[in-house]
């Protein structure tokens, strides 16, 4: 649902519960000592400095963020520990012989497919500077330090084509179904469902469930799991509007589309910018949010905010007050294309990390605003942190081998690069891991 937006704000108060909207829509988080519980796993144990951290702490962890239409408060999954993780039918555990991701940058066109070009292009007017599309290479360089320990590799652009398909005639009394596309890799080629949108914001769009098995068929030997990113627009049923990423998490693999977290179409998806992620916690936005509600729903959540709401100024060593405040320090993102195209980057990263999570069995998470969340719209999504809570690090940890502090210092290495540190996804990101890393020195 449309959120309501604050032309200015400071962030100063963050409320680090779900939002009161939570007893509105009947979610209940699961409690303090659950959550302590939901780290612990019978016969998997870890060294002293990652069980740091696990420790919980709201000042880095708040509650996950629930506002009307967002996906706790329609149907949210059952929270999954990291024992329940361990012991999961359907998980694929990484071996000495599949333990490689791969990231296949998008098809190639064919020159008989040509009109496809104009596809990556959205149907809205020019009222910001042009951004930069994200680049495969960053994209696997980012996955490399968020799954560190694993190789990502990157496989050639010329992996996947699209090409004319050429369907059997036809009874002249059958109905003309979906219009199809080739994709080629190697010697093979596969039917692909696609459909052109007249009044859509991309002429056209390519069927995910298609693109999905394609990476099945082209999954390595040595692969524990691979990721298709595309530019195109996606749906997955007729009655779709759009989607911008899926995993088959059994499977081991995912596909994930950079086309609507371009930037440009931030005004016609009511994309809240001011309060997307670390801001998102903002209890001035929360508050105007939950405000949007008939006035019955109004009454029921200010009978609530009085007992079920945490507000807080945050304290010092702080890492959600310091992203926070990094954030608010920079320019306004539409002030330059580099910004613009640092937080498209940012947006598809996040995106990629969340689905080759589900192929590492994880579930989404429930305990924590955590970048394993799920959503249920393009708004929500731009509101969800990039790192990962203590219950999924733990199983990231176990997945990967390597140990926290590695890990956290990987991502800093990359969220620290040139173009990157000043920018609003990746500076809060670097910010919050190095608070974090101090609450860890601090606590030894």
């Amino acid at each position: 649902m449309p959120q309501r937006s604050i032309s200015k704000c400071e962030h100063t108060a963050t409320c680090l519960s779900s939002s009161p909207h939570a007893a509105i829509a009947g979610f209940r988080r699961q409690g303090k000592r659950q959550r302590l519980a939901a780290v612990k796993a019978d016969n998997r144990g870890f060294p002293r400095e990652d069980k740091l951290f696990f420790e919980e702490d709201d000042r880095a962890f708040p509650a996950p963020l629930l506002l009307p239409g967002d996906d706790l408060a329609g149907d949210p999954e059952d929270p999954q520990s990291l024992q329940q993780w361990l012991d999961g039918e359907h998980r694929n555990p990484v071996t000495a012989k599949q333990k490689t991701i791969y990231v296949v940058p998008s098809p190639q066109i064919d020159p008989d497919v040509d009109f496809m070009r104009t596809w990556t292009t959205p149907k809205c007017p020019d009222h910001e500077l042009p951004a930069q599309p994200p680049s495969t290479k960053d994209v696997q360089e980012y996955l490399s330090a968020f799954y560190h320990g694993l190789p990502v590799k990157m496989m050639p652009p010329s992996t996947l084509r699209f090409i004319p398909w050429e369907e059997p005639k036809r009874k002249p009394w059958r109905k003309t179904g979906p219009q199809y596309l080739g994709l080629q890799s190697g010697n093979e080629c596969v039917r692909i469902r696609s459909r052109t949108m007249s009044n859509g914001v991309y002429e056209g769009q390519v069927n995910l469930d298609d693109l999905l098995d394609v990476a099945i068929s082209i999954l390595p030997k040595d692969a524990y799991s691979l990721l298709i990113l595309v530019d195109f627009d996606l749906y997955e049923d007729d009655e779709d509007e759009f989607v911008c990423g899926r995993a088959y998490g059994g499977s081991r693999v995912a596909v994930v589309s950079s086309a609507r977290y371009n930037p440009k179409l931030d005004i016609i998806q009511n994309v809240e910018r001011l309060h997307a992620w670390p801001a998102s916690h903002c209890e001035k936005y929360m508050s105007a949010c939950a405000s949007t509600e008939p006035s019955a729903k109004r009454q029921k959540r200010s009978q609530v905010n009085s007992r079920g709401s945490q507000s807080s100024t945050l304290g010092l060593n702080s890492p959600a007050k310091d992203a926070v405040s990094v954030y608010r320090s920079l320019p306004e993102v539409d002030s330059s294309s580099s910004l613009l195209s640092a937080l498209w980057l940012g947006r598809v990263c996040r995106t990629a990390s969340h689905e080759l999570g589900h192929c590492f069995g994880i579930a989404h998470c429930v305990y924590y605003a955590c970048s394993m969340q799920g959503t249920a719209s393009i708004c929500e999504d731009a509101r969800q942190p990039p790192y990962l809570c203590p219950v999924d690090l733990a199983k990231i940890l176990c997945a990967t081998s390597t140990s926290a502090s590695q890990r956290y210092r990987a991502l800093l290495a990359f969220c620290e690069r040139p173009g990157n540190g000043d920018t609003h996804f990746f500076g809060p990101f670097a910010t919050w891991m190095r608070s974090r890393l101090g609450q860890i020195k601090d606590s030894t």
